[in-house]
This record gives C-alpha cells, sequence and structure tokens, in this order.
C-alpha cells in the first residue's frame, strides 16, 4: 500500500534528497518555528506561575495541561485534517497561536487566565498535527515517508534545544513578557512561509469536516485490533516519562532549561539514527531494546546528583523516544490512504493528551511529596508499561502483520 502520490525515489532516501523538494522545506520550516515559539512560551509560562503560586502540579498544568484539550480536538475536529484544504488549515493555526501568544505577553494574567487561554488555543491547534502529518504524505515520496518524519521530529528537537535554551538564557537577562514577545514573532513567522512554501492542495476526502465524520474514522481506528496495542505503546510509557519532564521546573528551577534542552537533544540524536541509518526491520529491532532506554536513565533522579549529570541521563533517557518511528511506520501501513491525516491526527492528539494526563499526576505527586521521587517514580512506571506492552506489541510489529 504506497504512502503516498508521489514516486518511489532511486535508491536508499537521504535528508539532502526530502530538502531538495521545496514544499517540504516550507512544511519544515513552518513546523520548525512554530515548535520553537511554543516551547519558548511554555517553558515562560511553567516559570510564571511557579513563581506566582509555588506549585509543582500548576507549573506542570500549565506548561503541558494543554496537551489535555488534544482529546476534544480527536473528539471533534480531527476530520479536517483530511477534509479542509491543508494550507488554508494551516495559516488559519498559524494566526490563532501567534494572537494568543501576544495576549500572553501583552496582558498582565493571573495563572489560572493563563491556564484557561492556554487550553483554549490548543483545543483549535489540535487538528495541527494531523494536518501536518497527512501532508506529508502527499509532500514526499512513498520510502521518504519515514526519513520525512524523522526530519520533521528533528526539527521538533532542535527547536526545543534552542526555544528551551534560549528562553533560559533570555529569562535570567529580561523579563518574561519580552521573553512572550519573542515568541509572539517567531509564530508570525510562520505564516508567510505556509502561504509561500506550501501549494493550495484540495482536501484529502470529499466528506464536510464534522463530529460525524470525525468519529467514523475515528471508530475505525479504535475498532481496529491489530493499532490499539500500538497506541498504547505510543502513548502510556511515552506519557509517563513526560510526567518526569513536567517536574524539571519544580525540580530544578530557572535551570530547568538545561535539563529540557537535555532531553531534547536526547530525542533529536535518536531520530537522527534511526531515521536515517537503519533500514525498517533494523528501526523494529532497535524499538524492542529503546522502550526501555527511554525509561530507565530517569530513575537516577532518585539519588541526589550534580545537575550536569542529571542533565546526561535525561539526554540519554530521551534517545528512547525514536521507537516512536518504527511504530508510526507500521500505524501508517495499516491505515487506508482517505484517513491517514486523521488517524495520525488521532495518535499524534492521543499522546498530547496522555502527556497532559501525566503531567498533572505527577505534579499532583510532587506537591504531595518532592520533585524527586515522583521523577523516579514515574519512570519506574514508564519501565513496568513497556513489559507489559512486550508481548503484545511483537506480534504487531512482526512483518507479516504490517505489509
Amino acid at each position: 500500500m504506497s504512502l503516498s502520490t508521489a514516486p518511489p525515489t532511486a535508491g536508499p532516501p537521504s535528508y539532502r534528497q526530502i530538502f531538495a523538494n521545496a514544499e517540504f522545506r516550507g512544511l519544515w520550516i513552518g513546523s520548525a518555528l512554530g515548535n520553537a515559539s511554543s516551547t519558548m512560551t511554555s517553558l515562560t509560562l511553567a516559570l510564571l506561575v511557579n513563581a506566582a503560586t509555588g506549585s509543582a502540579l500548576l507549573a506542570a498544568l500549565v506548561m503541558f495541561g494543554p496537551s489535555l484539550a488534544q482529546v476534544l480536538g480527536v473528539s471533534t475536529l480531527m476530520s479536517a485534517a483530511d477534509t479542509a484544504r491543508p494550507r488554508r488549515l494551516l495559516i488559519l493555526l498559524a494566526t490563532l497561536s501567534t494572537v494568543a501568544v501576544g495576549i500572553q505577553a501583552a496582558v498582565e494574567l493571573p495563572a489560572a487566565a493563563r491556564l484557561v487561554l492556554a487550553l483554549l488555543v490548543a483545543y483549535g491547534l489540535s487538528i495541527g498535527s494531523g494536518v501536518r502529518w497527512g501532508l506529508l504524505n502527499d509532500v514526499v515520496a512513498a520510502d521518504q515517508f519515514v526519513l520525512g518524519r524523522s526530519a520533521m521530529n528533528l526539527s521538533v528537537g532542535a527547536m526545543q534545544i534552542a526555544g528551551f535554551g534560549l528562553a533560559g538564557l533570555l529569562l535570567q537577562a529580561m523579563s518574561p513578557q519580552t521573553v512572550l514577545w519573542l515568541a509572539t514573532a517567531c509564530s508570525a513567522l510562520t505564516i508567510p512561509v505556509i502561504r509561500f512554501g506550501l501549494r493550495n492542495r484540495a482536501p484529502r476526502r470529499g466528506a464536510r469536516t464534522s463530529l460525524a465524520e470525525t468519529w467514523r474514522g475515528n471508530r475505525r481506528l479504535l475498532g481496529e485490533r491489530r493499532t490499539r496495542p500500538l497506541l498504547l505503546a505510543l502513548t502510556i510509557p511515552n506519557g509517563l516519562v513526560v510526567g518526569c519532564e513536567a517536574l524539571f521546573v519544580p525540580y530544578a528551577g530557572a535551570d530547568a532549561g538545561w535539563l529540557l534542552a537535555a532531553g531534547a537533544a536526547g530525542m533529536l540524536s535518536g531520530d537522527l539514527v534511526v531515521g536515517r541509518f537503519l533500514n525498517r526491520p533494523q528501526r523494529r529491532a532497535a524499538a524492542r531494546w529503546l522502550r526501555f532506554v527511554l525509561a530507565v536513565p530517569f530513575l537516577a533522579f532518585a539519588f541526589d546528583l550534580p545537575l550536569p549529570l542529571l542533565a546526561a541521563v535525561v539526554a540519554l533517557g530521551s534517545c528512547g523516544y525514536a521507537t516512536s518511528l518504527a511504530q508510526q511506520e507500521v500505524l501508517v501501513d495499516l491505515t487506508p490512504p482517505d484517513l491517514r491525516g486523521q488517524v495520525l491526527g488521532t495518535e499524534s492528539a492521543l499522546r498530547m493528551t496522555t502527556f497532559g494526563i501525566c503531567a498533572i499526576l505527577a505534579g499532583t505527586l510532587a506537591d504531595l511529596t518532592a520533585p524527586a521521587p515522583a521523577i523516579a517514580t514515574f519512570a519506574a512506571l514508564s519501565l513496568v508499561a513497556s513489559l507489559v506492552l512486550t508481548r503484545p506489541l511483537a506480534r504487531v510489529m512482526a512483518p507479516s502483520t504490517s505489509r
């Protein structure tokens, strides 16, 4: 089953080939700018709320809580990923994000109002992942999808390093409002990049965007026996580790930017190696043990270690996120072409929702105990989840079940 209408490339795909594609460059740059803005915004808002309230739960909630709005988008809006014109929709979402960050920068809001605004905007932005991942299938050739997905993930990692690292440095030299204005400018740049970098493609599916159409696609995804283990593996172990990351601000304060940047660097490195240098069978073999690499290093937070050593541990563990590349590859193989945008968007939204839930639970536990033992606890839970999923995931990832 072909992933794209574009013809296969000659020879093994490379980053040079996909970046020679002008439309892929537009998609990649737009995604990178949006991610840089969102990371700068989330760290700044978390520090503002933590300083105002002293609550690990509220700091985690404002940083990762907007992910909870993703489940509402899955339930009501996600059919738009296949039934709307992708360029027009991405421009609308970029405009919405720019306005929202601008309001956070311009108005002195209480912590509760900042959280409510972030949640409302996240609901509208929830369909963006489905639009981008569905568009990726159209922009690159069939044999370039995994490499294209890896490159898009690299932009997330690189911009998180830049966003978290830069925001951490800037917040020591200037006001949070100034940093938020810089994030607003970064978000605004995505609008012309999308407008002039992408073709005005027709919708992938002829149906109207609606609640009924959204749930028609969701039922096909959730009712498929082979996709359920993939969805669980893509959400639960990763989400529990994100619960660890949600406590970096309460754990390290202003130095949390270094831990977050280290995590982004590890994620970037893992995606680079798995996406660029491993073939399909090798990706699946690596995924079997990368799931455990994701959780085990975070157990080090149970000990009182220096921050540089913990940053190295976080980078190592975050390499394990690359296991998602192999799992998403199989998910695409199992998905009908006219639903790929919605299915990939639903998978992403469910993952982000799990991130938000785990961040809230981790913040609650940290308020009851302390950040360090809460981080170690969630790492242990992620390890247990991966162990439990080993057998059902092995059956789904077998080559005969996904082709």
